[in-house]
């Protein structure tokens, strides 16, 4: 029996368009694949902290995330071993790399750091659409950036299945991509860049 414990994160911010991308993976993920017990599956969102006791506990950690590399937009990198938390730390985007980065620091200085990290990254192409969706760019590596994963789950003994049965959601509902992107607003009926009566008022 495999022993190893793999915790697959998804982490960044849903509400910032492309932020949302290492959660979108994770969902999709989960919507489309099983796993055997050891494969703990999280929407790990920006709750930095929150989430070292799940790091601790795990053998093999697989992160998805949207990180600045400085590459064109869309750009997808692999990173492994002690390399992701330089990587996450590259450029912050937002406070919930900041967050991760202490994770991962955390659970090596209490000596529970996973023996295995590999970081699935996208560089964003819009960071500053509130309450936006990703770019075609970002979306478009979803489906590498999961099977990456598939390959690496694989490699420590957790091959998937292809799901036959529903779900059980890793976020709400009302925060699902096709529900998320098919009720959103007009850019006319919400302005999500900031109110411009008040940019005007700066400006002057």
């Amino acid at each position: 029996m495999n022993s190893k414990r793999i915790l697959v994160l998804g982490i960044g911010n849903l509400l910032w368009a492309d932020e949302g991308f290492g959660v979108r993976c994770v969902e999709s993920l989960n919507a489309d694949w099983t796993f055997p017990a050891h494969v703990t599956l999280m929407d790990g969102g920006t709750q930095g902290l929150y989430l070292l006791p799940y790091v601790q506990e795990a053998d093999c950690l697989l992160v998805f995330d949207a990180v600045d590399y400085g590459d064109p937009a869309g750009t997808l990198r692999e990173v492994v071993g002690d390399q992701v938390p330089r990587f996450m730390g590259a450029k912050k985007m937002s406070l919930h790399q900041t967050g991760f980065q202490e994770v991962l620091m955390a659970a090596e200085l209490t000596g529970k750091l996973p023996a295995e990290l590999v970081l699935i990254g996208v560089q964003p192409e819009e960071l500053e659409d509130y309450g936006g969706s990703l770019r075609d760019a970002v979306k478009a590596q979803m489906a590498p950036a999961i099977d990456t994963a598939l390959t690496w789950l694989q490699r420590w003994g957790a091959e998937g299945q292809r799901r036959t049965e529903q779900e059980t959601l890793l976020t709400d509902r009302a925060l699902a991509m096709d529900v998320y992107e098919g009720e959103r607003p007009s850019a006319d009926q919400a302005y999500r860049l900031g109110d411009a009566r008040f940019l005007n008022m700066e400006a002057n």
